[in-house]
Order: C-alpha cells, then sequence, then structure tokens
C-alpha cells in the first residue's frame, strides 16, 4: 500500500489550498524563515541515512559519476523545460510566475526526497521519509501558494503519477538487492538530501535533479564493490 506516496500527494494539495486562502495574510520575514527551517529538516533526514552506508569509495563514486552524466545531459534544464511547455499548454502561463511554477514542480515532482522517498516506500515498505518530506511539502505548498494560488494543487497530478511509478519500480528491483546494497542506496539518497537542504536554505544553489542519476547507479556498484573490489583488498 503507497501509503507514504498518498500522504505526500495529498498534503501537497491540502498546502496549496491553505496557502491560497490565507497567503496575504503571512508576511515575508515568516515565509523567508520557514524555507530556512524547511532546508534544516531536509539536512537533517539526509544525514540520517547517509550514516547508513555500508561503502563508502562506492557511493562516492556513484555519487560522482551519476552527478557528472546528469550535469552532461543536463537533467535539471530538461525537466524545467518540460515544465514550463506544460504550464504554457494548459494556458497557465499568463497569470502566473512561470519560472516560481517550474520550480515548484521540479522540487514536488523530481527532488531527491520524492524520488528517494518512493523508492524506499516501495523496496522496504518504510514510508518515514515520505512521511516526514509530506510535512515539509504541506508547508512548502503552502508558501508557494501565496503567490501560485491553487495553481499549485495541480502539481500533485504528475507527482502522484511520478511517484506511483517509482514505488511500484522498487518492488521489481527489491529482489536482486541484499541489505548492503539498499544501505549504499539509502547513503547517496541522504547525500542528494542534503544537497537538497542547502538549495532550500540558499546556502548554495545545486541542481539537484542532475544527481538522480547517482541513485538509479548505486546498487549496482555497490554490488560490483562488494563482490569484485573487496575480495582483492
Amino acid at each position: 500500500m503507497p501509503v507514504g506516496v498518498i500522504t505526500n500527494v495529498l498534503c501537497v494539495v491540502a498546502g496549496g489550498w491553505v496557502g491560497s486562502q490565507i497567503g496575504g495574510k503571512l508576511s515575508n520575514s515568516l515565509k523567508q524563515q520557514m524555507t530556512t527551517i524547511f532546508g534544516c529538516c531536509a539536512l537533517a533526514m539526509g544525514i540520517s541515512s547517509v550514516v547508513l552506508m555500508r561503502n563508502m569509495p562506492a557511493v562516492i563514486f556513484a555519487i560522482i559519476v551519476g552527478s557528472l552524466v546528469g550535469i552532461q545531459l543536463d537533467f535539471d534544464g530538461h525537466i524545467r523545460q518540460g515544465t514550463k511547455a506544460l504550464l504554457t499548454r494548459l494556458n497557465l502561463g499568463a497569470d502566473l510566475d512561470l519560472q516560481l511554477m517550474v520550480t515548484a514542480m521540479v522540487l514536488f515532482c523530481a527532488s531527491g526526497t520524492g524520488i528517494y522517498g518512493s523508492l524506499v516506500s516501495g523496496m522496504t515498505g518504510d514510508h518515514s521519509i515520505l512521511i516526514a518530506k509530506s510535512i515539509l511539502d504541506f508547508f512548502t505548498s503552502m508558501i508557494f501558494a501565496c503567490q501560485l494560488k491553487k495553481s499549485i494543487m495541480l502539481i500533485g497530478i504528475p507527482q502522484f503519477i511520478i511517484m506511483m511509478l517509482l514505488f511500484l519500480a522498487a518492488k521489481v528491483i527489491l529482489p536482486l538487492t541484499n541489505d548492503a546494497m539498499i544501505a549504499d542506496f539509502k547513503a547517496s539518497g541522504g547525500i542528494v538530501l542534503l544537497a537538497t537542504g542547502l538549495t532550500i536554505m540558499k546556502v548554495k544553489e545545486i541542481r539537484v535533479a542532475n544527481m538522480i542519476l547517482s541513485m538509479a547507479i548505486a546498487m549496482p556498484i555497490s554490488a560490483f564493490w562488494m563482490n569484485v573490489i573487496t575480495p582483492l583488498l
């Protein structure tokens, strides 16, 4: 049962509705401070996952190689362009800050937290990451809705589709893994979460979507390290 996925989507929709109703009553100072707190929470979630790491060289290698490929292929840029094209096609561009809407779409649908949390939820049945993300997303959606109004609620549709596909794919992946591979996958996702937190806090703008491939290759590299490299050491 995709409890985490459903919870996350509902929180984004609910937060968008609440924000559209009370947005004008919130001060800019409050919005900025809450955004910083959201970033701190993302950092805490990342740290809790990184400490599970079993094979550090494999995880570091996956992060570097995956990010290099992501940057070269410009995953983040393509996601942003696709989102902008979709909004224009839906005739939402005229009344909206398109760039802000694109940023929200990337944050909710293609963030490292969502992808990582959906896969972990499907693999292990642990929904805690997505539920923690849901709490953050409720308030983040509320902040975005102060400017984007109820249109932010539409993000729940692509978010549900993407996260459900990841959740279902995880069921196929699980029989091919072991505990160490899953731990290294979680650690790689934790590093992506750390990057997400730094970006939200505006400490450093990191194109987190470019790091997504790192999570996809973390488990194969972990398996190769344990089965081929470790016996030679």
